[in-house]
């Protein structure tokens, strides 16, 4: 009798905990669903901070939990797109700090999004707590910056960093058996150099100026100096703040305490302060966007792979061709959208992923051809990312996204030799000629390297007849500016490879003239694929999925990126698998 009451006591505990649970799970549902009160003549706070994800699908548990997300790039752009039109809101201060990213592309849609929202007679200030290039660049958005007294100016200009990691195989007793096609398809080159080869260099080099230049316009444009005049000053950073403050680079040398005496002093009105985070819980309809025609936003971000998508500990995000899909023949069997914005945000990754959702997207583009097909590029769309690019007519980019690397590349790296080290041995047994081909244990032999070359030049030949076609060049031109080489956005307007210069609102505004909406007409932006709702991103968290994904935060975000480019032919794709994969470098 005692057992049976022990029994019944221990699950009335349990009923009730979960009665418990649930009633908080919904307290907190219904807390955040709440839209904030956002006082007359507030200023938003924008914190522009980290490597700013792109921050489409899923954003996790911190989309649902005020003060605890990261700073995305769609929040950024949502609240700046939302505060233009708010007549509650008269201005905003922008707090770049400790941004993270290796790349320009989004710090220029950022850049270009607050001098959009100024159109609208509103103030922007900025204030630099640290000066380095990167939050100095948004900073010049604004109409006035703010630089901490005790704080250099760290503009200096742009350098690119490159990591060769053959000597370290040779150390090791491991060979990389790699071929790649296309003298300028460097990927490789991380394990197969120890140093720069002729082609790798030229590129860098280019690379690196064209972003330099675009740095200088932008820091001439938004200081109103000359181009001459901003790469002098360049030449002669860091500046102390003093110094910063005499060469007109920023406004005052103060501290955050002190803004609002000044913008008051400047003739704005400095209002109550409305956080980026609480301001994204006001919905777009209520005050009048996100309404009309809907259009149908895919995001393709991160290694592209075959499979589900998901989150890789050390390369973050992984597009999953079977995700992917899915959400394509969602929006293809959805008779309400009107057009469709492919947003990608991918170096590439793997051949036949990325084959397979560029044919899922000519299939939706041909057979709905009265619904227009857009692609926008972010900080990355080259190889993988723009092979799924070229299947849409009009492709936008930012001018400092990296794209291209129309090239491809496979093969293997051979580990006996780091085992031997260990005084270990592997042996093996196998039938068929080309069993052991991806072995990590032995070398190709020539008929096998033979095997992956025509391989690895059948892809090639694919791709080159694919972007002839797509952009409407003869196959010799693509060859000429393929070859695996990366072009900025910019270089990549001037060679044909991209229509537009311009960032995902200018994507839409073409998805809306193509589909014949009136330019001033609001369109309701559907995201595929769709969030995970609280309930889904609760269970993953209490089932352990997302464990691994919680391992990579252990890593600052650069050692984890560079870990990433490191592991990432070795961990995430298959063994002998052709990848179509742009190169890592270090942008700084």
């Amino acid at each position: 009798m005692a057992v049976r009451r022990g029994v019944v006591l221990i699950l009335v505990i349990i009923v009730l905990a979960c009665l418990v649970s649930l009633a908080g799970v919904l307290a907190l549902y219904l807390l955040i669903g709440r839209e904030p009160t956002v006082a007359q003549r507030s200023t938003l706070v924008l914190r522009v901070s980290g490597d700013l994800p792109e921050g489409g699908p899923d954003e996790g548990l911190g989309q649902f939990l005020p003060g605890t997300r990261q700073p995305t790039l769609r929040g950024i752009l949502e609240n700046l797109r939302k505060a233009k039109v708010d007549p509650r809101i008269s201005g905003a201060l922008v707090l770049p700090n400790g941004i993270d990213t290796g790349y320009w592309a989004k710090l220029q849609e950022i850049h270009d999004a607050i001098i959009d929202f100024k159109r609208a007679n509103k103030f922007a200030v900025a204030f630099l707590e640290y000066g380095g290039d990167r939050e100095y660049y948004v900073a010049t958005a604004c109409d006035r910056i703010f630089l901490l007294p005790s704080s250099p100016l760290n503009l200096t200009g742009l350098a690119m960093y490159e990591l060769f990691l053959r000597g370290t195989l040779e150390k090791i007793g491991a060979y990389p058996d790699l071929m790649h096609i296309g003298d300028y398809k460097t990927a490789p080159n991380l394990y197969t150099e120890k140093g720069f080869t002729a082609a790798h260099q030229e590129m860098d080099e280019s690379l690196n100026l064209d972003m330099y230049e675009q740095l200088v316009r932008g820091v001439a444009d938004g200081r109103k100096k000359g181009q001459n005049e901003v790469r002098t000053l360049l030449d002669q950073g860091p500046f102390l703040p003093e110094d910063a403050l005499s060469a007109g680079l920023v406004d005052y040398a103060a501290y955050e305490d002190e803004i609002e005496d000044k913008v008051k002093a400047d003739g704005h009105t400095f209002g109550p302060k409305i956080e980026a985070d609480e301001y994204l819980r006001v919905s777009p309809g209520s005050v009048g966007l996100n309404r009309g025609p809907r259009i149908a936003l895919l995001y393709i971000t991160g290694l592209i792979n075959s499979g589900r998508s998901g989150i890789d500990p050390l390369n973050g995000p992984v597009a999953g061709s079977d995700t992917i899909v899915d959400s394509i023949h969602r929006i293809r069997d959805d008779g309400s959208i009107r057009a469709v914005v492919v947003r990608i945000d991918s170096p590439g990754g793997a051949s036949t992923a990325s084959d397979v959702i560029w044919r899922e997207l000519v299939l939706a583009r041909d057979r709905k051809r009265d619904r227009p097909l857009v692609a926008s590029m972010s900080d990355l769309a080259a190889s993988g990312g723009y092979y799924v690019a070229m299947a849409a007519p009009t492709i936008v980019a930012e001018p400092g996204t990296l794209t291209g690397s129309i090239g491809i590349y496979g093969g293997k790296i051979v580990t006996s030799g780091t085992f031997a080290k260990l005084g270990a041995n592997i042996a093996s047994v196998s039938h068929g000629r080309n069993a052991e081909m991806n072995s990590a244990i032995r070398p190709y032999t020539p008929e096998e390297r033979a095997k992956l070359e025509e391989q690895l030049r059948a892809f090639y030949i694919d791709f080159v007849d694919r972007v002839g076609q797509a952009r409407q060049m003869k196959a010799e031109r693509v060859d000429e500016i393929a070859q695996g080489r990366v072009w900025t956005g910019r270089q990549a307007r001037e060679i044909k490879l991209v229509d537009r210069l311009g960032g995902l609102d200018q994507a839409i505004a073409l998805a809306k003239e193509h589909a014949k909406i009136p330019r001033d007409q609001e369109v309701e932006i559907v995201t595929y694929p769709p969030r995970r709702s609280l309930y889904e991103l609760l269970a993953a968290q209490f089932s352990g999925n997302d464990e691994a994904a919680r391992i990579g935060t252990w890593l600052g975000i650069r050692d984890r990126r560079a870990l990433g480019i490191v592991a990432s032919p070795l961990s995430l794709f298959r063994r002998g698998e052709p990848l179509a994969l742009m190169p890592f470098a270090l942008l700084r």
